[in-house]
């Protein structure tokens, strides 16, 4: 089992240059405004208040900064995750809107340390344009040491048929703790994934 040592907040950005040094593996987050992503992130960091979800979706631009500490097998591993601005929600004027495509999209390219991309996806929702045009820029973004995972959220809100099918194509994520125990996802699984992807561990 893995073992959560230690997470805590690093910095907030809006540029490139105002962001920490690229000196330890990082993961990105990215999902729909609404999607789950700082809960997933508080789950993920076994820290329940790290990542705080904004009244107003959409509203957040700027980038965050986590640094967590995990133990398994004896091993330590030392990542940063990135908690991405969430899309397809913001209510501001379009000037500004191209200002954080334009900002997001400099990060993206051009942090050196993102090892995995995750990209949240509405469980009840799976085909919306805005993700699909995220999976094709991921797929076009993503370098020979760089990964991506998608993971589905929400699953607890489907029948158990419905995630059956949905887990052929992802990992699957619920807060509900009969279906972590039961189904094919939950936190644990993910985290051991990430480790893979990550660090190229192989259990």
């Amino acid at each position: 089992m893995v073992k959560v040592q230690q997470s805590k907040f690093v910095a907030s950005a809006k540029k490139l240059t105002q962001c920490p040094p690229e000196d330890i593996a990082e993961i990105a987050f990215l999902g729909r405004s609404n999607v789950g992503k700082s809960t997933f992130i508080n789950l993920l960091s076994n820290h329940f208040k790290l990542a705080k979800s904004s009244s107003t979706p959409g509203k957040t631009q700027l980038i965050n900064f986590f640094e967590s500490i995990w133990i398994f097998k004896e091993e330590q591993y030392k990542m940063r995750f990135v908690d991405l601005p969430g899309f397809g929600y913001a209510k501001v004027a379009k000037t500004l809107k191209e200002e954080w495509k334009k900002d997001l999209w400099e990060f993206l390219n051009c942090r050196s340390t993102i090892k995995l991309f995750i990209h949240l996806v509405d469980s009840r929702h799976t085909q919306l344009e805005i993700d699909l045009q995220v999976s094709q820029m991921l797929e076009k973004l993503c370098r020979g040491d760089q990964s991506v995972l998608k993971i589905y959220t929400k699953c607890d809100k489907l029948n158990s048929n419905q995630r059956a099918l949905l887990s052929k194509q992802g990992l699957l994520l619920s807060t509900n703790q009969n279906l972590i125990k039961s189904q094919h996802g939950g936190v644990e699984t993910i985290r051991l994934e990430i480790l893979k992807k990550v660090f190229g561990y192989e259990g």
